[in-house]
């Protein structure tokens, strides 16, 4: 029976009918991925506006001083229920 198809003949089929199909995949990634990082490159050297170094500081300095008021808002709240857990806990022991 010349004619009729085995299970292994239609994986052979399959594989033989997709290899083509993956290595252009393959290939296509790769021309994206590379269109990909061309393009980055190109929109942070020429369409990014970078700030300048005063502008930068200015930035920092703010970031440091709302990361002190955050800090020291937590340390006080911190020590405020570490205070009322002392007094509940005076209770049971």
């Amino acid at each position: 029976m010349s004619g009729t198809l085995t299970t292994d003949s239609l994986s052979e089929a399959k594989v033989s009918s997709t290899l083509p199909i993956r290595l252009k995949n393959s290939n296509f990634s790769r021309m994206k991925l590379t269109n990909y990082f061309t393009e980055a490159y190109t929109e942070l050297v020429q369409k990014v506006s970078w700030p300048t170094w005063s502008e930068l500081r200015g930035s920092a300095v703010v970031v440091l001083v709302a990361s002190l008021i955050i800090a020291l808002l937590i340390f006080g709240i911190d020590v405020t229920f570490r205070g009322f857990m002392k007094v509940v806990y005076s209770f049971f022991y």
